[in-house]
C-alpha cells in the first residue's frame, strides 16, 4: 500500500512544477495586435486594452516596439506570462503592463500607469509618455 501510494506521488509530482515559464511565439513584426480575443477554455482571462487618448501606438503593441521608440527601460520585469516595462521622464515615471491575448501569445501592452517621481503623486499619462519619449 505505501509503495502504491509513493508512486502516486511520483507520478503527480511534474504536474505541480510546471506553468512559470512564458512561453510564446514572435512574428517577428513590431506592429500592433488586434484587440479581439479568442474564447478561452483552459481558465486563461483575456485583459483588455486600455485606450485613451494620446496613448495611440503605445498601447496594442509587442515590447518591441515600446523598446524601439520608447529606449532602454529602467526596469523590465516578467512574471508568468506579463510583463512590466518601467521608463523614466525627468519629473514622471511610466509603467507598461503586457499580457497576452490568448493563452501562449506574445504579451502586449495593455494598461499604462504614470506617476510623479518625486512623491508618486498623479500625472497625466500622455504628458509623461511625450517626457519620456523625448529623452
Amino acid at each position: 500500500m505505501r509503495k502504491a501510494v509513493l508512486l502516486a506521488m511520483i507520478m503527480l509530482l511534474p504536474a505541480c512544477a510546471g506553468g512559470s515559464a512564458a512561453t510564446y511565439t514572435s512574428s517577428g513584426s513590431s506592429a500592433g495586435v488586434g484587440s479581439k480575443a479568442a474564447p478561452q477554455s483552459s481558465g486563461f482571462r483575456a485583459p483588455s486594452i486600455q485606450r485613451e487618448a494620446g496613448l495611440e501606438g503605445i498601447t496594442g503593441v509587442r515590447a518591441s516596439a515600446l523598446l524601439d521608440r520608447l529606449g532602454e527601460p529602467r526596469i523590465d520585469l516578467t512574471e508568468g506570462d506579463s510583463r512590466k516595462l518601467q521608463f523614466a521622464g525627468e519629473t514622471c515615471v511610466l509603467d507598461i503592463y503586457l499580457y497576452p491575448l490568448n493563452a501562449g501569445a506574445e504579451p502586449i501592452s495593455t494598461h499604462i500607469e504614470a506617476r510623479l517621481r518625486e512623491g508618486g503623486g498623479p500625472v497625466n499619462r500622455s504628458q509623461c509618455l511625450a517626457e519620456v519619449a523625448q529623452r
